[in-house]
């Protein structure tokens, strides 16, 4: 039989398909959840069972949470990398059962010796067990003797059944019927899995240099590095580059994704393959492999590592194309079907179709993949997985991760929920997700309680604020208000973030008709003047930089779920707060975040901003002093508390709750 004595159900971390299992990262703290209970009146209890990869077994009481609802939880912070197996234990607590009833029954004048006798049985009972520790054992005894003695005074007896010392089944509780779950298990990946701050830019565009004749010289690796001490000063630790490989000449795209491309027209990174070489080899105009590995040591020597982008497609000039003709799809008329996004067409591009010779697929792929790690890649942006099977990524993902379980890999995958949670669910370890679109104060909180609440345990949302292909109307239109309230959010909501270059200069003119910058970096040289952009005060690196120094600063940042809303009266201001106990905080003090923020990029806001002061670690009615981390100045606050907000000079407050003030 299944049920057991004592029922334990919907135990969570889990996924929706039991076939895979859940996933945290090294360092998040995670909540494990049971539904537990029985039959009639007596209390019953719900332990954790929970064993390390080295082999640690931990007992964590799990407590109750909302009345009634009889689910337990209990937040562990998961330290070690690899497979934790766990299950949760169910308990008739017949300690808490008779502390319940004795209570109403000597206060009532019930029963009162036959109370006391029932308490100093099982006391007795708990003292005779071998196992507990001497010491327990002598004050649980004495506790036992104290309950029997009616020449105490009733209130001194009554106080007995509150004893501190009843403590120590908190730990350790005294049970007759149990009930475990079977054994469970959750995988921790490494640190970078789950916490990042990403910069993408383009190599070729650093240092590149257009001559009076408007021939271009392009950039190469080493020109590429020295942006690295800029993108360090921000703060950032992964740079992510598009592909590096040769590009394709046959159907080049031109500027802003023409059909007629000039001479001096670079094309685009992802049509990949030209005579030079395929998916494991370097665009000559940036250099050799030497120059990358170069590249990837003086990232790694300025705390920065590099994200190679796999895009599992081909341009007509691939060797693959000549080489193995049915790795894509051939049309009635004799030519290969290239790559489409309605409306977006891709003619330089040829989707690799995975059915007529999949081991060949597979096994290149596999190929190339290691090929990159053995140059110090540890990170993979995957282009449009959704576009290719779940087994295929399930398949290449496990075994790279059993080679090698550092490797990360991102799901580049704008698409429809059950393919982007799919692809978490086999293996990325990160994704893009629909926070580029969410921008009401609404659309933000559904969206970011859904990926921190429903959809946590497997699927480790990458808050992009931009890419080389979306530019987003409340950028387009926002102003510098728009980029720092985006930049705001994506940077404290989640331990994941990431911003595509130029997005600090406040680029903002879209191509007509498109949601993407006019003249995409895609199909161009587009070098940057960021060093007097920060000198004339055109620039938000000064301020990217802040928010990844709070972010490095304050563990409550570094976790997904621990979001919670509070309310404003406003509709435009967002607030929300990021709150770590100080069990989990390396110096043992609490850490919280509170975040309020005006989504309006256009007006001024003023209204009360209404806390849940138990959700951040405080009593109601209490009196705090918080600290604006980018201003450095404090207020005095409570439960609610008057905010105003400028668009057009301090849009957001990133507030930490000073302890100890009061």
């Amino acid at each position: 039989m299944q049920a057991g004595r004592i029922p334990v159900t919907r135990v969570t971390p889990a996924l929706p398909d039991g076939r895979w299992r859940p996933k945290a990262y090294e360092g998040e703290v995670v909540p494990f959840r049971a539904t537990v209970f029985r039959e009639g009146h007596d209390q019953v209890g719900a332990m954790l069972v929970i064993t390390s990869p080295s082999g640690t077994v931990r007992h964590e009481r799990m407590s109750p949470l909302t009345a009634g609802t009889d689910r337990w939880e209990a937040q562990v912070l998961l330290d070690e990398r690899g497979v934790w197996r766990w299950h949760v234990r169910g308990f008739d607590d017949e300690v808490a059962t008779w502390r319940h009833d004795a209570a109403l029954k000597v206060d009532a004048g019930v029963d009162v010796e036959l109370m006391y006798e029932i308490g100093a049985r099982l006391l007795d009972r708990a003292a005779d067990e071998k196992a507990r520790p001497v010491a327990a054992r002598r004050r649980l005894a004495a506790l036992a003797t104290a309950l029997r003695d009616d020449t105490m005074s009733p209130a001194e007896r009554r106080a007995l059944i509150d004893s501190p010392v009843l403590g120590l089944f908190a730990g350790w509780p005294l049970a007759r019927l149990t009930s475990d779950t079977p054994e469970h298990e959750i995988l921790v990946e490494r640190r970078r899995a789950g916490v990042g701050a990403w910069y993408e830019f383009f190599p070729r565009s650093e240092g590149a240099k257009r001559f009076r004749d408007g021939r271009w010289k392009s950039g190469t690796f080493r020109t590429a590095a020295k942006r690295l001490d800029g993108v360090a000063a921000m703060g950032f630790d992964v740079v992510y580059l598009p592909p590096i490989h040769p590009i394709g000449v046959t159907n080049r795209k031109g500027r802003n994704n023409t059909l007629d491309p000039g001479p001096q027209d670079p094309g685009s990174p992802w049509a990949i393959g030209a005579a030079e070489g395929g998916h494991d080899a370097i665009h000559p105009d940036l250099g050799t492999l030497a120059d990358f590995r170069a590249f990837v040591r003086r990232a790694a020597a300025l705390g920065i590592e590099v994200a190679l982008d796999l895009a599992l497609q081909a341009s007509p000039d691939h060797p693959w194309v000549a080489e193995h003709p049915d790795w894509f799809t051939q049309l009635p008329d004799g030519t290969i079907r290239y790559a489409e996004n309605p409306p977006k067409k891709y003619q330089d591009i040829y989707p690799v179709n995975f059915d007529d010779d999949p081991e060949g697929i597979y096994d290149e792929v596999l190929r190339v993949v290691r090929h990159w790690i053995k140059q110090g890649v540890r990170i993979f942006r995957v282009d449009n997985p959704h576009t290719k099977p779940l087994a295929f990524w399930e398949r290449l993902i496990g075994t790279v991760n059993a080679e090698d379980p550092d490797v990360v890999f991102l799901a580049e995958a704008f698409t429809r929920p059950a393919m982007m949670q799919a692809l978490a669910m086999v293996g990325f370890q990160q994704s893009y997700s629909y926070f580029t679109w969410r921008n009401t104060k609404q659309e933000l909180e559904e969206f970011l309680t859904s990926v921190s609440q429903e959809t946590a345990d497997f699927m480790r949302p990458n808050l992009f604020v931009n890419t080389p292909d979306i530019l987003t109307e409340y950028l387009q239109f926002g102003g510098p208000a728009a980029f720092t309230v985006r930049a705001t959010v994506a940077a404290t909501a989640a331990p994941l973030w990431g911003v595509y270059a130029g997005f600090e200069l406040f680029e903002s003119v879209a191509r007509p008709g498109a949601e993407e910058a006019i003249d995409n970096e895609k199909y161009e040289y587009k070098p940057r003047d960021f060093a007097a952009a920060e000198k004339e005060g055109r620039s938000l690196a000064l301020y990217l930089g802040i928010l990844n120094r709070i972010r490095a600063d304050h563990p409550a940042l570094g976790q997904l779920r621990n979001i919670r809303f509070h309310s404003s009266e406003d509709d435009s201001v967002l607030v929300y707060s990021k709150h770590l106990d100080g069990r989990f905080t390396p110096d043992g003090v609490a850490d919280t975040i509170i975040v309020v923020a005006n989504v309006d990029p256009h007006s001024v806001r003023e209204t009360t901003v209404h806390l849940d002061l138990a959700a951040i670690g405080l009593e109601p009615g209490s009196r705090f002093e918080v600290e604006d981390l980018v201003t450095g100045h404090r207020w005095d606050w409570g439960d609610a508390n008057y905010v105003r907000l400028d668009a057009f000079t301090r849009p957001a407050h990133v507030l930490h709750v000073v302890r100890g003030s009061r």
